[in-house]
């Protein structure tokens, strides 16, 4: 599973390439004269791609995007997370480790409080959880800057910045938290109590990077998140 180690920092220049060509792009549009369809596949597009921005980020936390270089790792990681959001990459990175020390048990931070489980009120315990005043005061102020200084619409920003990063959230925690750590009816089954979403490599790549393979990924933490397909593949042989 350890091949191909530099191809991880390919993937995360490939990504971070396309998301900023892309906004670029999206950003110099006249939106007036857009019809509405394109407005909204801009839209969905960019979320895809911050999607990408955050898992890649993910990928940084465990060292995955450059194995061999642990600064260029953490660089390239402390950036997408920083473009992303704003999230400052070593406390993510600490609060993301206790999620691995233990997944869906009271302490760690990607869980719900244990009393309200369901969607909404587990987002919302989750986004708390890594809540800062001085992160939202620097987006509105970023959101500022960029429309005064460089002349971007504020509908540009809103439609392929602020729309797709807020609605982000929702498809990674969805997919990545929700779903593989939502407790079965029968009880959780394996030491990092999770699940992994029963979807096919495309679907799994559509809605979130393969992140809801998610009990490869606990089983295999270094695997970045192109390799957990394989990583799936192999342990659905070997158990079958």
């Amino acid at each position: 599973m350890r091949q191909g180690k530099d191809r991880g920092l390919w993937v995360a220049l490939s990504l971070i390439s396309i998301w900023a060509t892309s906004t670029a792009i999206l950003f110099s549009l006249d939106l007036t004269n857009l019809p509405s369809w394109v407005k909204f596949v801009g839209f969905a597009w960019q979320m895809f791609l911050y999607v990408g921005l955050f898992v890649t980020a993910h990928d940084g936390m465990h060292g995955s995007i450059a194995p061999s270089n642990r600064p260029l790792n953490d660089a390239i990681g402390s950036f997408v997370l920083f473009v992303y959001a704003m999230f400052p990459f070593a406390k993510m990175r600490q609060m993301h480790d206790l999620h691995h020390d233990i997944p869906a048990r009271i302490g760690d931070p990607d869980f719900h409080n244990g009393k309200r489980k369901n969607f909404f009120a587990w987002y919302f315990n989750f986004m708390q959880n890594y809540w800062s005043w001085l992160r939202l005061i620097l987006l509105i102020s970023t959101f500022h800057a960029v429309h005064r200084v460089l002349g971007v619409p504020e509908s540009n920003l809103s439609w392929f910045w602020v729309f797709p990063s807020v609605m982000s959230s929702f498809q990674l925690f969805l997919f990545g938290t929700f779903l593989p750590h939502r407790e079965p009816q029968t009880g959780y089954i394996n030491e990092s109590r999770a699940t992994s979403t029963p979807f096919s490599e495309f679907w799994s790549f559509i809605s979130c990077y393969h992140f809801g393979y998610h009990e490869e990924h606990h089983d295999l933490p270094h695997l970045g998140w192109w390799q957990l397909p394989a990583a799936r593949r192999q342990g659905m042989e070997e158990r079958g």
